[in-house]
């Protein structure tokens, strides 16, 4: 399996990478680590993780992804082998927030103590901080980067103007933001597609998208709201029932029949395919689930599947 460079940066990782949000959450610890065992094993050799998750679930209070990842990386003895990309800056508790120079290496230490690691392979800002100057955020992450303790400066949710503005920051003691964890999918494609997309191909920056198969919606699993009651995913993928993504699903079961393929599988491909992404993040919640999603590396969409999609 030929891995990606993330950009600019050293790191190389497989086409998919493995989205640790519902390690200690919707998947225990001993299902997370037959998913993380069966997703190394494949060949595939990264993680994405935050200090928040889970802290928006109930009786969970953030950390416990990170927690599961560091107990399995340390039991399985994979470090030097294995990417850990994990997200600050987002509410961890009281006084326990922003991307400043106080407490971002704070955050940093935390995530460092849970992961049972000494260094952050990709370290990103989960969300940009309008109470902290960017020049401070990009100091701070310096600082941590000299330390040995991040390997990379990254950020997530962040658009072009604001990537821009950080791009623009960066050097004299400033680190530079070198992979883009963007809200991407067949479904949601204007948050990523046009300014954003186009910088970073201009300025060779790593895309990890997230939310790569809509909360679930593109699975075809659900094909009205009544689908999703009581699911986990209900609040975050009910929003994509629209007329137009409606008619995007049966696109996608025509492509699927096509290949003998599954629609996660589709919109999988069709991400792997766009020139300027790196690798999407997945996640799955059991090894059936994770079987399927690893099968579409190795689905090739004719042109006339991509216009197809992208009508």
């Amino acid at each position: 399996m030929q891995k990606r460079r993330l950009g600019t940066t050293g790191v190389e990782v497989a086409p998919l990478v493995i989205g640790g949000n519902v390690f200690g959450w919707t998947a225990d610890k001993a299902t997370s680590f037959a998913i993380l065992d069966a997703f190394y094993e494949a060949g595939f050799n990264a993680v994405d993780t935050a200090d928040v998750y889970n802290r928006y679930a109930p009786g969970l209070q953030g950390g416990e992804s990170e927690t599961v990842i560091g107990e399995w990386i340390k039991d399985r003895g994979v470090r030097d082998s294995f990417v850990v990309i994990t997200k600050g800056g987002l509410p961890m508790g009281e006084g326990m927030e922003g991307l400043g120079k106080d407490y971002l290496p704070r955050a940093c230490e935390a995530s460092l103590r849970r992961l049972q690691i000494d260094h952050i392979d990709v370290y990103m800002s989960h969300n940009p901080d309008p109470a902290t100057p960017i020049e401070e955020t990009l100091e701070a992450y310096q600082r941590l980067i000299d330390a040995g303790k991040v390997r990379h400066a990254a950020c997530s949710n962040h658009d072009a103007a604001q990537l821009g503005a950080a791009l623009a920051a960066s050097g004299d003691g400033r680190a530079r933001y070198e992979v883009v964890e963007p809200h991407y999918n067949l479904a949601e494609r204007s948050l990523f597609e046009g300014p954003l997309e186009e910088l970073c191909v201009r300025e060779n920056i790593g895309v990890i998208p997230y939310f790569a198969l809509a909360a679930g919606f593109l699975t075809g699993k659900y094909r009205s709201r009544e689908d999703l009651a009581g699911k986990a995913r209900e609040s975050t993928a009910a929003g994509f029932f629209t007329p137009r993504n409606m008619a995007l699903l049966a696109s996608l079961d025509t492509v699927a029949a096509r290949h003998e393929a599954t629609p996660a599988q589709v919109a999988l491909a069709w991400l792997m395919a766009r020139p300027a992404v790196t690798a999407p993040i997945v996640s799955a919640t059991s090894l059936p689930q994770l079987a399927e999603i690893l099968r579409s590396v190795n689905l090739q969409l004719s042109a006339e599947d991509l216009a197809l999609l992208e009508a």
